[in-house]
């Protein structure tokens, strides 16, 4: 029987130098090959590094690989896992301040927001800047505000850009 599989990427948009062989132990660990990420520096953040990793895996593989590196200090980074058989693709975004946003991602890229989770935003919602606050909130919002100084590069370094979902 063949298993299923699929792909994404691994954004690291900020690590201090002393924790970066420690991400790539814990992203191997998950994948079950060796890691080596190109880790370059970060204009964000002085002191600060950078990288990004594609990966192939099992359906799930996206969400395992975000908890091998949540709650690290300093760190700032980005997973995406593409839709698969039978699967939406998935998006993670984590921050120190703010921990993990986890948004589903449908076949064209898009952020598929659940039904209930509308109706509970429109039911709590008494004028229309509290709905606002409450879609911002289910969009994720306040992730890609903090992560988007982050994503774009140093010159010369590799970069892919990431676009805010709007």
């Amino acid at each position: 029987m063949t298993t299923a599989l699929t792909r994404g990427v691994i954004f690291i948009h900020s690590a201090p130098r002393v924790l970066t062989p420690h991400v790539e132990w814990a992203l191997g660990a998950v994948l079950g090959v060796g890691v080596q990420m190109k880790w370059t520096d970060q204009p964000a953040i002085k002191g600060m590094l950078r990288a990004e990793y594609s990966w192939v895996g099992a359906p799930g593989t996206g969400a395992q690989l975000t908890s091998s590196i949540r709650g690290w200090e300093h760190l700032r980074y980005e997973v995406t896992e593409e839709a698969s058989l039978g699967v939406d693709g998935s998006r993670w975004s984590h921050t120190p301040a703010l921990g993990i946003f986890h948004a589903h991602i449908d076949a064209a890229g898009n952020m598929v927001i659940p039904e209930d989770r509308i109706r509970a935003a429109l039911e709590d919602t008494e004028d229309l800047r509290s709905l606002r606050e409450r879609l911002d909130l289910a969009l994720g919002q306040a992730w890609d505000d903090e992560l988007e100084i982050f994503r774009h590069a140093g010159a010369g370094a590799p970069v892919r850009y990431l676009h805010r979902v709007s």
